[in-house]
This record gives C-alpha cells, sequence and structure tokens, in this order.
C-alpha cells in the first residue's frame, strides 16, 4: 500500500506526467459528453428494447460508448477509423510500395499511412451511418418516412462525429499518454459498469439467479487472469551473434547476448473487431432488401435473418472468424522472411538454425504454433458472453471476455508508459 502511495504521489508531483493523465482525463470527458448528444430529429424511446435483444449490436455499442444505443452524434464511436486501419494495413500485402513506405519511410512514411486510414474513415463512416439508420428503420425501431434531406443531414452529423472521435484519440495519443484510441474504447466499455452492476444487484434479489452471478463473477476473475498470463506470454527464441572485425577491433560476441521475443498474441484485439464487423454486415444487407416485392427474396432474407439469430450458429461463427482473422493478421504483421533476412545482415543466428531459408521456416513454424494457441483463446473470450448469456440469461454479463481483453490490456499498456515515464524521468 505504500508503495503504491509513493507512485501515485511520485506520478502527481511530475509535471510532465500529471499533464499527460489530465490531458487523457479531458478528453474522455469531452468524449462521454459527446455520447449523450442525440442526432436530431430522431425518436429513440424503443432502442434499449431492440439493443437488449440483438446481442451484436449490444456488443458494437459497448464499444461505441453506448452511443450506439442511444443514436448519439458519436453513435459510430472510432469503429470506422479501426477498420480504415486495418483495411490499410492488409492492403500492404497487395500493394509492396505501401509495405515499403511503412517499414522503410521513417516518420513521413508513417505520417502518410496515418493519412491514408484518416482518408480511408469518411467513406466508410458514410456507409455505416446509412446502413445503421437503415437497419433501425427495417426494424422499426425508427420511424421510416424520414425526409431525404434530414437523412443526408443526419448522416452528415454522425459522420462528423466519427471524425470527431477520431481526432480526440490521435491528441489523446499525441498530447496524452497511452493509445488514444483504446483509452476511448476502454472508456465506453467502463461507461457501461453503472448500469451493469445496477441489473446485477436486481439479479441478486432474485435468489434464483444468485449462483449464476457468483459463477459469473467467479469467471470474470478467471478471466482476467488469464487474459493477463496470454498477453503477457511470449515465445523467446535465443538469439547468438558472432564477432565481426571492424578495422582492428572486433564487435559482437559468440555467446547468447538477446533473445527475439514472439508475442502468444501478436494481433492483439483487432481480429476480435473484424470479426464483429464481418457478422454485422448480413443484418445491414438484410435489412436493405426486407420487404421486397418479390416474395422469394423475403423468404430468403426471413430464414438466412433466423439463422443468424440463432445463439449456437452466431457463436460457431464469432468463434471461427477470430481464429481466422488472428492467423491472417498475423501474418500480415509478421514477416518471418524479413527478421531472418535482417538476422543474416546482423551476423546473428538462431542457434542449430541455418541462416537464410531455415531460419525463416523455423519461425514461420514457431509463430503457427503459438498463434494457434492465442487464437483458439481469442475465440474463446469473444464467445463467452454467449455462453454465459445462454447458461444464466442475465443480459448484464454479456459484455464479457471481449470487454475484458480491452479492459486489461489498456491497463497494462497505461501501467507500463506511466512506468516507463516514472523511470526516464530518474535517469
Amino acid at each position: 500500500m505504500t508503495t503504491f502511495l509513493d507512485k501515485l504521489k511520485r506520478i502527481f508531483l511530475n509535471k510532465s506526467l500529471r499533464n499527460k493523465i489530465l490531458f487523457v482525463l479531458g478528453v474522455l470527458v469531452v468524449y462521454r459528453f459527446l455520447s449523450h448528444v442525440p442526432v436530431p430529429g430522431i425518436p429513440t424511446d424503443k432502442l434499449a428494447a431492440f439493443f437488449n435483444s440483438n446481442q451484436l449490436l449490444n456488443l458494437i455499442s459497448v464499444f461505441s460508448g453506448s452511443g450506439l444505443s442511444s443514436l448519439s452524434i458519436i453513435m459510430l464511436g472510432v469503429g470506422p477509423y479501426i477498420t480504415a486501419s486495418i483495411i490499410i494495413q492488409l492492403m500492404t500485402m497487395i500493394f509492396p510500395k505501401l509495405k515499403e513506405m511503412q517499414q522503410e519511410g521513417g516518420a513521413e512514411g508513417r505520417r502518410k499511412f496515418t493519412q491514408y486510414s484518416r482518408m480511408l474513415t469518411v467513406p466508410l463512416a458514410i456507409i455505416q451511418a446509412f446502413s445503421y439508420i437503415i437497419l433501425l428503420q427495417r426494424s422499426g425501431v425508427i420511424p421510416s418516412n424520414i425526409p431525404a434531406f434530414q437523412m443526408m443531414t443526419n448522416v452528415s452529423i454522425i459522420v462528423a462525429g466519427s471524425i470527431l472521435v477520431m481526432w480526440l484519440g490521435e491528441l489523446a495519443t499525441e498530447f496524452g499518454i497511452g493509445n488514444g484510441i483504446s483509452t476511448i474504447i476502454f472508456a465506453g466499455i467502463v461507461s457501461r459498469l453503472p448500469q451493469m452492476i445496477a441489473q446485477v444487484q436486481s439479479s441478486i434479489l432474485d435468489s434464483s439467479q444468485l449462483p449464476a452471478v457468483i459463477g459469473a463473477v467467479v469467471l470474470a476473475l478467471v478471466v482476467i487472469y488469464f487474459v493477463v498470463v496470454v498477453t503477457e506470454a511470449e515465445r523467446p527464441i535465443p538469439v547468438t551473434y558472432t564477432k565481426q572485425m571492424r578495422g582492428a577491433s572486433s564487435q559482437g560476441g559468440s555467446g547468447v547476448a538477446t533473445y527475439l521475443p514472439l508475442r502468444l498474441n501478436q494481433a492483439g484485439v483487432i481480429p476480435i473487431i473484424f470479426a464483429i464487423s464481418i457478422l454485422v454486415f448480413p443484418q445491414m444487407l438484410l435489412s436493405l432488401v426486407k420487404n421486397s416485392k418479390y416474395a422469394w427474396i423475403n423468404t430468403t432474407a426471413a430464414g438466412v435473418d433466423a439463422f443468424m439469430q440463432n445463439t449456437w450458429f452466431y457463436a460457431g461463427a464469432y468463434f471461427v472468424l477470430v481464429v481466422l482473422f488472428t492467423f491472417f493478421y498475423t501474418s500480415v504483421t509478421f514477416d518471418p522472411k524479413s527478421i531472418s533476412e535482417n538476422l543474416q545482415k546482423n551476423g546473428a543466428f538462431i542457434s542449430g538454425i541455418r541462416p537464410g531459408e531455415s531460419t525463416m521456416q523455423y519461425l514461420s513454424h514457431v509463430v503457427t504454433r503459438i498463434t494457434l494457441v492465442g487464437a483458439v483463446f481469442l475465440g474463446l473470450i469473444a464467445v463467452l458472453p454467449v455462453i454465459v448469456h445462454a447458461i444464466t440469461g442475465i443480459q448484464a454479463l454479456t459484455i464479457g471476455g471481449t470487454a475484458l481483453l480491452i479492459v486489461v490490456s489498456v491497463v497494462m499498456d497505461m501501467i507500463k508508459k506511466v512506468s516507463a515515464q516514472l523511470s526516464m524521468e530518474e535517469y
């Protein structure tokens, strides 16, 4: 306790660190204020019941800080920006020049890479805003007779709100501490805690649900433990540096100088976010063809909609997509060939493995094995809310593992960066 209080005192005595933390808190206050400003002219009296009955949209609403379920001006949150960043990242596999700009362009290259993500955010936000409004109209949640001008105005407001949230996240990253986008998602999740606690309290009053609540709380503690373990887990690959002659002196050494850390979960929560985006697409598509004049289209749409509403099919599809995207995203962000070439150029090798092609194959084999473990873990974390809700029937517990994963990851990253800042100030 004394150590914690001492560290807290050091944080607030450090002017630079204190200002960064206060700036992030200020950004979060603005963000929470905006999440309560509704889009003008659209009634929201039926929204709560609709989102409680649709678990996928309810989870997306959690990531937007409940902005989607209240149709606020920032209802999209940072979703379009994250999707744009993922798409640009995936495009590096198709366009080598884009990948070269990201890896070798330095600060200017990274700036251009970020700018492309911002530019792509705008059309994605327009598509998502329009699709969500149409989905809510076809579901009977909001009036379907909204005039065209008001529709355009509402879409413009929602897109502007999404751009504003993206700007706030980047400001928090630049002038605050930690990743601003992740911190905003964190704030959206944490903002639901009072509502969740109130619902759990009402469930506790019902003695028949008390065992389910206790079991869910124990499960949450177990999930937090494993999230910390998996987030921090890494597979160290010992690397040996050979001696190199530079003039009359030699550099390097013949012993194990360092190791190459391969994280168990290299993709983070990106596969979960991408899987959610893919799963919500059929619902948006069905909303556009619903009430068609062709009977066969209506029959097909109704059948697909019933299939998508099946809890266990949704859980299975969600799990498979998360696993596949984990492998896919890891293959995009981790390049064994580039790493093996860099090791060889620096006179380093992995003990017992020949440099070059053999090193690349060895790294690929190791990454595939540890990614499998990380992918299955992410998949289980993703479907945990579905399983808990199906077993307990308590809607308050549907935030589940995905939110816990994000919250724990953001908190751990923030603690590391604060500690690093304090250490740097000491030196």
